[in-house]
């Protein structure tokens, strides 16, 4: 991990950016009302992967803190769909926040959230399965995609 700032501190963060550059710079409206309204269906879907995916890993009893080496490998639920489905979830979400906003600014926030996660967190969270897990963890990054 290359950041000491947890992944839903960034998610918070763009979540504010992008509403405030929205309302600051909202520069071309790209959905409308009454389309842009399915972005509260994205955000609803976004939050129940987060949960979802925080519950497996309570059930589990492994952490969900990415500089943590997990005790048990994941794989069930929204784990057979996507190896992160919290960082989709929380991409999800924001995108549905720029649906819901409708203008091209707010789109910005979800695509570089997506790449700060890649860049900050998961290439070092999937070294360190790999290391933790061996060949389990290689099996399933086989099957299952990164996102989606």
């Amino acid at each position: 991990m290359k950041s000491k700032i947890q992944p839903p501190a960034y998610f918070a963060a763009f979540l504010i950016l992008s509403a405030s550059m929205h309302f600051a710079y909202p520069g071309r409206q790209v959905i409308e009302p009454p389309h842009s309204y399915l972005g509260l269906l994205l955000i609803g879907f976004g939050v129940i992967l987060n949960l979802w995916a925080d519950s497996l890993f309570k059930k589990g009893r492994t952490t969900v803190k990415p500089q943590w080496m997990p005790s048990k490998l994941v794989i069930s639920g929204p784990f057979r769909i996507s190896r992160h489905p919290m960082y989709l979830g929380m991409a999800t979400i924001l995108l549905g926040e720029a649906v819901f906003l409708g203008s091209l600014t707010a789109f910005a926030s979800p695509l570089v959230f997506v790449m700060l996660m890649e860049v900050l967190f998961i290439s070092t969270e999937e070294e360190n399965l790999k290391k933790g897990f061996g060949k389990e963890y290689m099996d399933y990054k086989r099957r299952v995609r990164r996102w989606i």
